[in-house]
């Protein structure tokens, strides 16, 4: 299901600002290799992160799902000068397309790569979150969101991607696994007094939920 017209997602691309070189090259080679090139966040979702991570200005990020590199190159445009940008890539061969990329970037010695089980590596990262960036396993969103606001600080952001999950959660019966675990999740963060949260129709879908 396209969850954004056409004509709407060509609108807010022509007038969101252009993306980087780095990111139209990073773009262009993912397209052309990974059979799964629709996982990539792509223009205006990676302008918003972009300036969601501007105004922030965060000193710690986290990144759940790397994939080619190009969200973490997005929301490293906003760390401030002595940040770090933590994220966690399972699959070594789209791992080393990220690195390649972040070697590009002005302050890519300040994004740390992380290749393994999520699961295992967020306990080791021992840093009070003032962003994070949940695209990873879908089936995995509500533990990852229990280890996640342990060390997410009061005022920090969390962004969630792959809400509407393709529209499949929109259905009156949700049958994909995926699509389950995502309710799931949406349920969870919406009985979670603890938080403020927005759900925004930007591509898939995100949720915004800021600790109280």
């Amino acid at each position: 299901m396209e969850m954004i017209h056409p004509l709407a997602e060509a609108y807010a691309e022509k007038f969101s600002s252009t993306e980087p070189a780095w990111a139209v090259a990073l773009s262009k080679e993912t397209r052309e290799y990974h059979p799964q090139s629709h996982m990539l966040s792509g223009h205006v979702q990676g302008r918003f992160l972009s300036v969601i991570s501007q105004l922030m200005q965060p000193r710690y990020i986290l990144e759940i799902g790397t994939f080619t590199g190009y969200s973490a190159g997005c929301l490293a445009e906003g760390l401030s000068r002595e940040g770090e940008l933590h994220t966690i890539e399972c699959r070594e061969s789209e791992a080393a397309v990220a690195k390649k990329y972040f070697n590009q970037l002005p302050n890519g010695h300040q994004i740390q790569l992380h290749i393994g089980n999520a699961m295992e590596i967020i306990p080791t990262l021992n840093h009070s979150w003032d962003l994070v960036f949940l695209d990873a396993d879908k089936t995995g969103y509500c533990e990852y969101y229990t280890q996640i606001m342990k060390n997410l600080r009061k005022g920090g952001l969390l962004i969630a991607d792959n809400i509407f999950f393709h529209g499949e959660v929109l259905q009156p019966v949700i049958t994909g696994k995926n699509a389950r675990a995502i309710h799931a999740f949406t349920e969870k963060i919406a009985e979670d007094n603890s938080t403020e949260k927005v759900i925004v129709t930007v591509r898939d879908g995100l949720v915004l939920i800021l600790k109280k």
